[in-house]
């Protein structure tokens, strides 16, 4: 048997769309679950659209995703990737399409170079003279008659009347290929023995195979995957928000998460839905690939996200953290490694992305935090929050247990002293050392803040009571 060979050939017109990440990653497990290769092509012919910042980009996500490529050409050097704008210079393209117009397979097509429209000529002779004179030529494939059938992993045998089909151009009068064509000549010498993509490419696959056929050369086994769907069942795009991998980065989604959220749409992996992808490799089989639309959900996503970020170890994922927040180029914590794992540590199991991670976590990080509005009027300009709150300050400074056992008995205490109910005293702490409702457990907040930075925060808290006290007294 031959080696198995897939590719991955994106557009750089844009981001990876998850949709692209999720063909990616099912030619990347097969390649692997093979021992095979996995090719990266770049199909830039439309000199229009396509830009070396978006194909960086998309091989920036590629490899954030973990979908390492195995080859590229010498001149990108081991990790670059094949270029059809390249190989256009290179004349493999109309090397091949002359040879179909020898055939008369092909045909040379005029057109006027006023009315770019209008076809003057048709010839299987290149027209020298009317190149010259500046009229536009291209190549076009010549569709033959019948029926062209294939057959598709996932659809089964699929048939198509060739007479549905009209003559396609092959070479574009600026030199450079069409996508159908293009695609034939590089699977062919890139010796690519599976091709799996999205199912909206069902339509050009009877235009290649006449290709392939034309050329006398073998058909790689093809498989269309149903496309990821938004909530109303159209292919999910921008309309139903940001839908690239570089975004779902940026809110700090972890590659890891993202992977094991695509691998599922759409691949039966059993019950379990929190994994590894890159452990379940062996365990990937194409036939198991639903052949129904599935619909892209956030929320799922995020609980998949949140998941992962739970199992991890504290260390893993304050590197990944980390790493975030020099992507995203936020403010990183001036804090001790220790200090900084703990934070991780209790605030990681509130949360579902690493975007939230920082939120929550700011005010272990930072000084100028805000003190929330609810917090402030319910809790901080309440009749018993200047007792409580100076009762504290003189019960913390004594205090020299900061275990997590220590604050809860010295927040038992000024529970016990019925300045108000218990839980009025420790969403009244919270929020004082915090600026915030919803925190990790009060107890082990206080432990991690220790007693400087809790002395600090509840005069500031203390503080800040009294100047809104003057203002509200001042505005009455």
């Amino acid at each position: 048997m031959s080696e198995v060979r897939l590719r991955f050939a994106p557009s750089p017109t844009g981001y990876l769309h998850v949709g692209g990440a999720r063909t990616a990653l099912f030619n990347w497990l097969y390649a692997r679950r093979m021992d095979g290769k996995f090719v990266l092509r770049i199909e830039d012919t439309d000199l229009q659209r396509s830009t070396r910042e978006y194909e960086q980009a998309i091989m920036d996500a590629l490899r954030w995703c973990g979908l390492d490529w195995d080859e590229g050409p010498d001149v990108g050097g081991p990790y670059g990737p094949y270029r059809q704008s390249e190989r256009t210079k290179a004349g493999i393209y109309s090397e091949y399409a002359r040879k179909l117009v020898e055939m008369e397979r092909a045909y040379y097509t005029v057109y006027d170079k006023i009315d770019r429209k209008k076809e003057l000529l048709r010839t299987f002779d290149f027209p020298k003279d009317y190149a010259d004179q500046g009229h536009d030529v291209t190549i076009s494939f010549k569709v033959p008659q019948g029926k062209t059938k294939f057959y598709d992993l996932l659809k089964g045998e699929l048939e198509f009347d060739n007479s549905t089909i009209e003559d396609f151009v092959m070479i574009k009068s600026d030199g450079f290929p069409t996508y159908n064509y293009a695609v034939v000549i590089d699977d062919h010498l890139m010796h690519i023995t599976h091709v799996f993509r999205g199912e909206d490419h069902v339509s050009n696959t009877p235009k290649q195979i006449m290709l392939y056929e034309a050329l006398g050369w073998d058909i790689p086994q093809f498989m269309h995957i149903p496309l990821i769907l938004g909530f109303d069942r159209t292919p999910l795009s921008k309309r139903h928000g940001a839908t690239s991998v570089e975004h779902f980065r940026s809110i700090g989604i972890l590659s890891r998460g993202l992977m094991n959220y695509l691998a599922l749409l759409g691949w039966s992996v059993g019950e379990e839905e929190i994994f590894d992808v890159k452990a379940r490799v062996k365990q990937f089989d194409p036939s198991t690939i639903s052949n129904k639309g599935v619909i892209f959900d956030p929320s799922k996503l995020e609980w998949v996200n949140g998941k992962h970020m739970r199992m991890m170890g504290v260390e893993e994922l304050f590197k990944e953290f980390s790493d975030w927040i020099n992507f995203t180029g936020r403010r990183m914590p001036q804090v001790e490694r220790s200090y900084a794992l703990r934070v991780v540590q209790v605030c990681r199991e509130k949360v579902n992305t690493l975007a939230q991670l920082y939120d929550f976590a700011y005010p272990f990080f930072f000084d100028d935090y805000n003190f929330e509005e609810q917090f402030i009027s319910e809790y901080l300009l309440s009749p018993y929050a200047e007792e409580l709150l100076k009762k504290a300050i003189e019960k913390f400074s004594d205090l020299e247990d900061w275990s997590v056992a220590g604050t809860e008995k010295v927040c038992r205490e000024l529970a016990e002293l019925g300045i108000a109910s218990k839980n009025k005293v420790f969403q009244t702490l919270r929020g004082a050392v915090t600026g915030r409702l919803v925190t990790p457990g009060l107890f082990e907040t206080l432990s991690i803040l220790e007693k400087q930075k809790t002395i600090e925060r509840l005069m500031r808290a203390l503080e800040h009571r009294q100047t809104k006290a003057q203002e509200r007294a001042t505005q009455a």
